[in-house]
């Protein structure tokens, strides 16, 4: 299993950007920071992926020609809550897109702290459900206290793994993982859990900074471009619904499951 990296995302572009370049050391991710399986990975576990010399913000691992980076972990969760992140991300434009209904249930995958987590709780309402997932213990103990604090009772905790996010099958009618795919050790593994979770036309949201953009200032690593999005979301069988242009920095491409 791929072991936590102390990587850090930032380019070296000027200072005004640094509380954005921050923002990627979010723990909104299913890497682990050590083994949080004990049972070892069977050995059919890499063959979708290419081994290579890993750069210096990667893990020397290639999922359809991109390398995967690396991650920092819980220690980042500060981050997760600073003041400035409603304003570089305007996480209220993204909610108010992906036309949230009460009722739903929603995954948040890689949920960190529950910093959308509770967002998206409000928005399906008392009788809706989200499950937030994370393989940092750490983090689903900090995501409890936060969502006791406001008093969210519609949050479900799960403890995922590198490999699976370990949701109910055809239990979610949306999931969505914020700054958190590009970093997945196992990407492909992943999203065929999460594709099983979903209902049928269940939806399935990226959120990553985007790659195409060079004033978006990110390690190249740390950003993805809408087509490698594609590609690789389309490989699972997954349709490609809409991209949501209203965010200042990320993408956020939907896909339907048929």
């Amino acid at each position: 299993m791929h072991r936590t990296r102390s990587s850090n995302c930032r380019t070296g572009r000027t200072r005004r950007t640094l509380p954005i370049l921050l923002a990627c050391l979010s723990a909104l991710t299913l890497l682990s920071s050590a083994s949080i399986d004990a049972v070892a990975q069977p050995a059919t576990a890499d063959t979708r992926y290419e081994r290579v010399a890993p750069s210096p913000d990667g893990i020397g691992k290639r999922y359809m020609g991109r390398e995967i980076s690396g991650v920092m972990g819980w220690e980042g969760a500060q981050w997760l809550e600073r003041e400035t992140r409603a304003h570089e991300e305007r996480p209220a434009l993204l909610l108010r897109d992906l036309a949230l209904a009460p009722g739903m249930t929603v995954a948040d995958i890689g949920a960190g702290t529950g910093y959308y987590t509770w967002q998206l709780a409000k928005k399906v309402g008392p009788n809706g459900r989200v499950y937030a997932v994370d393989v940092h213990p750490q983090m689903i103990a900090m995501l409890d206290s936060q969502m006791a604090k406001r008093g969210v009772r519609n949050v479900v905790s799960v403890l995922g793994s590198e490999t699976t996010v370990k949701l109910p099958p055809a239990s979610v009618d949306l999931a969505i993982m914020v700054d958190v795919y590009h970093e997945l050790a196992y990407p492909a593994e992943v999203l065929d859990s999460i594709v099983a979770a979903l209902k049928p036309g269940g939806r399935v949201v990226f959120v990553e900074y985007r790659a195409e953009d060079p004033a978006v200032a990110i390690k190249p690593l740390h950003k993805m471009s809408e087509s490698q999005i594609r590609r690789e979301a389309t490989a699972h069988g997954l349709k490609w619904e809409r991209s949501i242009k209203s965010l200042p920095i990320q993408h956020a491409v939907v896909f339907r499951k048929p």
